[in-house]
């Protein structure tokens, strides 16, 4: 990494790259108007950092009135927790023994909470918080239509509550879930009729556990390509919102939401091998275009854009001696997920200018 003292003040265009570069005041304001709008409608807010990764930008959405984070992986939760962020929720089902064991390490005071979704799972959980004397806290997932991980709405939600709940050593939190089927939709009336069903299964599974005896305290769910409609919907306690704090062009073409693009990459011109051919020195190991393409800024009549391990190439339309060799080219990231994880540090940009450098701490932290 560079001198991080050295280039505060610099131009973005002084950096050497690839970068990667987020707007301080772009992602200010999607980070306040995610608050706002959950503030609007009465639920809390646990953003989902799987896609920054950053313990500066987890600050930020705390600052805003976050109510905990959301992790991933066990590996992230670990990163945080041991920075002193708490209430960490950890959305994915921790099995076997190792990494049962990590997550019985994790400190008390960062209030960790796991989802289970099986009764073996929920037996290996509490079998090892009883033998180091802690108790988990635990959310069941649900399946409201997104067909991965998750136990079907209403009967089976109870009974694995019911499992939880003569357990020692685990207490039931609540339930979640993610509508991710819904997020392609394009039409909005059609997309917040489907959110509003999905969250609905959830919903009712939480009023069926309480009926049958079992204090819910959490109902979460939500994504940035379900938003704001998944925090309009009674009976949800909060939203995971994560992605739409960067945007990007996956979010903004395929999840049809309208927040401004935050993260960019710049890149330098490293050879012009015809007036139509610019290559650049950032490629697959800098930007990923697994989801969406990157989007090269301020460049008019592009034909294509190709992506190999170390380059980009992109083809113009017509003839042009712009960009010449050494010049810099800015793209706005295709998807955020996966190309934060390719680097080491985000650079905080305000007004074109270095203000900050964050290291990405939970950066390659998968297990």
């Amino acid at each position: 990494m560079n001198d991080t003292a050295s280039l505060i003040g610099l131009s973005k265009t002084e950096l050497d790259t690839p970068a990667l570069l987020v707007d301080l005041d772009v992602l200010d304001a999607n980070i306040a108007r995610i608050a706002a709008t959950c503030r609007q409608h009465g639920v809390g807010w646990r953003p989902h950092l799987k896609g920054h990764k950053t313990l500066e930008i987890a600050r930020k959405e705390l600052a805003a009135g976050a109510v905990g984070i959301t992790c991933a992986k066990l590996g992230e939760a670990e990163v945080m927790a041991a920075a002193g962020i708490s209430n960490i929720l950890i959305a994915n089902q921790i099995v076997g023994p190792l990494k049962i064991r990590r997550l019985m390490e994790l400190p008390a005071d960062a209030n960790p909470i796991v989802a289970v979704d099986s009764m073996a799972n929920v037996a290996e959980l509490a079998d090892a918080a009883v033998g180091r004397g802690r108790v988990a806290q635990v959310v069941i997932e649900v399946d409201t239509g997104m067909k991965r991980a998750g136990v079907a709405p209403g009967a089976s939600v109870v009974a694995l509550a019911k499992a939880i709940g003569e357990r020692p050593g685990l207490r039931f939190r609540g339930l979640i879930g993610w509508e991710a089927h819904t997020v392609t939709i394009a039409d909005p009336g059609e997309k917040e009729r489907t959110v509003a069903a999905a969250i609905g299964l959830l919903t009712a599974s939480a009023t069926a556990c309480r009926q049958a005896g079992y204090a819910v305290d959490i109902v979460s769910c939500g994504g940035t390509g379900s938003f704001p409609y998944c925090a309009m919907q009674p009976g949800v306690t909060d939203v995971q919102v994560g992605g739409a704090i960067f945007s990007d062009m996956h979010y903004r073409d395929h999840y049809h939401t309208d927040f401004p693009c935050a993260l960019t990459l710049i890149a330098t011109v490293t050879s012009r091998p015809t007036t139509t051919r610019i290559v650049l020195d950032a490629g697959k190991k800098a930007m990923s275009g697994d989801a969406a393409m990157p989007l090269p800024i301020g460049l008019p009549g592009v034909r294509s854009l190709r992506l190999s391990a170390e380059h980009a190439t992109i083809e113009l339309e017509a003839p042009s001696e712009q960009p010449r060799i050494g010049d810099r080219v800015e793209f706005i990231v295709g998807y955020s997920d996966t190309t934060v994880h390719l680097h080491e540090e985000i650079v905080g940009i305000r007004r074109g200018s270095v203000e900050c450098i964050w290291p990405i701490a939970a950066r390659g932290r998968l297990k």
